[in-house]
């Protein structure tokens, strides 16, 4: 018993080709969904991968542009922290000299004040020594007028006289003074 569609059904390699009307809507709808393909949705797709190798690239451009910018910026602070050292050290230097020189300019005042004192000192003694001289020739002369006064037995008043004998006298203590040294 064969049925009127088991007659038209094909036997051997035909059962794997489609049926000629199946082949030409297939063909037609695979030109159709291909057609649409191609115009609406490859261009948004090549669009979306054209934007997303866009930001890959410019993300990888940026991230390049960054770490050069960050290497330029580090480089800048290790001259600024050099140049910094450097100034320190100029600084620290300076300043060293500066209380060298401030040492030195302090110890030559000392020294010319030490000077002064000292030179006032001795002008102050000499002037000192001068008056007691002066004071002691007086003392020692009247001193020895009375002595030799007494001892000659007349006065020795004659003043002019008197200060011969006194500066014989006071002479020749200071040559036996200045022999002795």
């Amino acid at each position: 018993m064969t049925t009127p569609l088991a007659a038209d059904a094909p036997e051997g390699i035909g059962i794997l080709l489609p049926a000629g009307a199946d082949l030409f809507w297939g063909a037609v709808c695979f030109v159709i969904l291909f057609g649409v393909l191609w115009k609406a949705v490859l261009p948004k797709a090549q669009k979306a991968l054209a934007e997303r190798t866009d930001a890959i690239e410019g993300g990888i451009e940026r991230a390049t542009a960054a770490q050069t910018e960050a290497q330029e910026v580090l480089e800048q602070y290790k001259a600024q922290l050099a140049e910094a050292r450097h100034e320190a050290a100029r600084l620290r230097q300076e300043a060293q000299e500066q209380g060298a020189a401030l040492i030195a300019e302090m110890r030559a005042e000392g020294q010319r004040q030490r000077e002064e004192i000292v030179a006032a000192g001795h002008a102050q003694v000499e002037a000192d020594r001068k008056v007691a001289s002066a004071a002691l020739r007086q003392d020692i002369g009247k001193l020895a007028t009375d002595l030799a006064g007494k001892l000659v037995g007349e006065s020795l008043e004659d003043h002019a006289r008197q200060s011969r004998v006194i500066d014989r006298f006071l002479d020749d203590l200071e040559e036996k003074a200045e022999a002795t040294r």
